[in-house]
């Protein structure tokens, strides 16, 4: 699991949801204001997290965790 506090804050709220979720969605769950430069970075973390196979992307722009 990554060590930084973003990406733990965006497993965990997958994880609470328990839901595919999208970026903007992620904001509202993570108490940001829901801004482009938010949005994008949320969106920036969850790529590099499918990228290391830590999340899968279902469909353009929506997230969640791998079935186990």
């Amino acid at each position: 699991m990554p060590d930084h506090p973003a990406c733990q804050q965006i497993l965990t709220a997958l994880t609470d949801a328990g839901r595919p979720m999208r970026a903007r969605d992620l904001c509202e769950a993570l108490d940001l204001l829901i801004l482009p430069k938010n949005t994008e970075s949320i969106r920036c973390k969850l790529k590099r997290l499918v990228t290391r196979g830590i999340l899968t992307e279902s469909e353009r722009g929506l997230f969640t965790q791998p079935r186990t």
